[in-house]
C-alpha cells in the first residue's frame, strides 16, 4: 500500500522536493529503512497541479507499523536508532545530489529567523539568536561533520513494526548541517520540556550513551562534536521559541506548547542548558 502527500510550493520550490525524494531513494538503496519515493502513473516523482499550482504532491511507501511505544526505549532498541542515524551520516559523505536539485544549507533557513517572527520586545532572544549563528560560523564544514542530514528525526517521524523494525519518513526539513545537529534533535525529543530531575537527566545519559554506541558502529564522529550537542540543543530550544511566536497564539497555546514555553525565556536568557549532563561521560 502506499499513501500520496502534499507540500507547499511556496515553503519549497520543485527541485528542493525532486533533491528529498533523491536523497530518500539513496538512502534507501543503501540499507537505511526510509519510506522510499516512488513515481506517479505518469512516472514522476513530482507532481504538480494546473488547477491549483500551490501544492505538489508525492507518492511514498507506506511505512509499516506505529509509533514507537513508551516500553520499546530500551537500550538495544536505542542502539539500533543510533546505528541508522549513523549509516545515514555515512552515507552521506558520498551522496551527490542531482544537478540543479539541491536542498537547503542550514544556516539559509535561521538568517534573520527571530528578526523576521519575535517582536521588537524580544530583542534580548533576538541577541541570543544572532550570538548563535556568529558561533555556528565558525564551526568547520568537512565531510567527516558536516552533510545533507534528516534533521527531524524524532519519534514521530518513524514507526516500529511488531519486529521492532523501524522505518524512517518525513523528510521535508532535511538539509545541509551538522550532524552533531541531528544527534541533539534526537535527544531533544526524548527528555521532558524541563529535564532538570535526576531521573530525568540519569535518563538522558542513558538515551546518549546508548544512541552513540549504535552510532559509532556506522560512522566515526570526532569526540568534539558530541560536546557540542549542547549547542544544537540550545539552536533547537531558541528555533522552537521562535517558531511558536510565529505560528502559535501565544494566549492560547496546546498543552505540549505552553509546557514548553513555561519560563523557557528566562532559560534561555540565563544559559540554563537544555539537558545539562556531562557530556564527557558519553565519549
Amino acid at each position: 500500500m502506499h499513501f500520496a502527500i502534499s507540500h507547499t510550493r511556496l515553503r519549497r520550490t520543485k527541485e528542493q522536493l525532486l533533491a528529498e525524494m533523491d536523497y530518500i531513494n539513496y538512502m534507501a538503496d543503501n540499507g537505511v529503512p526510509a519510506a522510499r519515493s516512488l513515481p506517479s502513473p505518469q512516472g514522476n516523482l513530482i507532481e504538480t497541479a494546473e488547477s491549483n499550482p500551490l501544492f505538489a504532491g508525492a507518492l511514498f511507501d507506506k511505512a509499516k507499523g506505529h509509533p514507537p511505544k513508551r516500553e520499546f526505549w530500551q537500550p538495544l532498541f536505542i542502539q539500533n536508532y543510533g546505528e541508522i542515524v549513523g549509516r545515514m551520516h555515512r552515507l552521506t559523505k558520498s551522496y551527490k545530489a542531482p544537478t540543479n536539485c539541491r536542498r537547503p544549507e542550514g544556516m539559509e533557513d535561521l538568517e534573520g529567523f527571530a528578526e523576521k517572527f519575535l517582536p521588537p520586545e524580544e530583542k534580548e532572544i533576538i541577541r541570543e539568536w544572532n550570538t548563535m549563528l556568529d558561533y555556528l560560523r565558525t564551526l568547520p564544514k568537512g565531510v567527516d561533520e558536516y552533510g545533507l542530514i534528516h534533521q527531524d528525526l524524532h519519534g514521530g517521524n518513524f514507526f516500529v513494526d511488531d519486529a521492532g523494525d523501524m522505518t524512517l519518513f518525513d523528510f521535508d526539513d532535511c538539509q545541509y548541517f551538522w550532524f552533531s545537529h541531528d544527534i541533539a534533535m534526537c535527544l531533544f525529543y526524548v527528555v521532558p520540556h524541563h529535564c532538570e530531575k535526576q531521573e530525568d537527566l540519569d535518563n538522558a545519559r542513558m538515551f546518549l550513551k546508548e544512541f552513540m554506541t549504535g552510532y559509532q558502529r556506522e560512522n566515526q564522529l570526532d569526540p568534539k562534536w558530541v560536546l557540542e550537542i549542547p549547542t544544537f540543543l540550545r539552536l533547537r530550544e531558541m528555533d522552537l521559541y521562535v517558531a511558536i511566536h510565529r505560528s502559535m497564539d501565544l494566549d492560547d497555546l496546546g498543552p505540549w506548547c505552553a509546557s514548553f514555553m513555561k519560563n523557557r525565556k528566562e532559560k534561555i536568557l540565563n544559559g540554563f542548558p537544555y539537558v545539562g549532563i556531562d557530556y564527557h561521560t558519553i565519549l
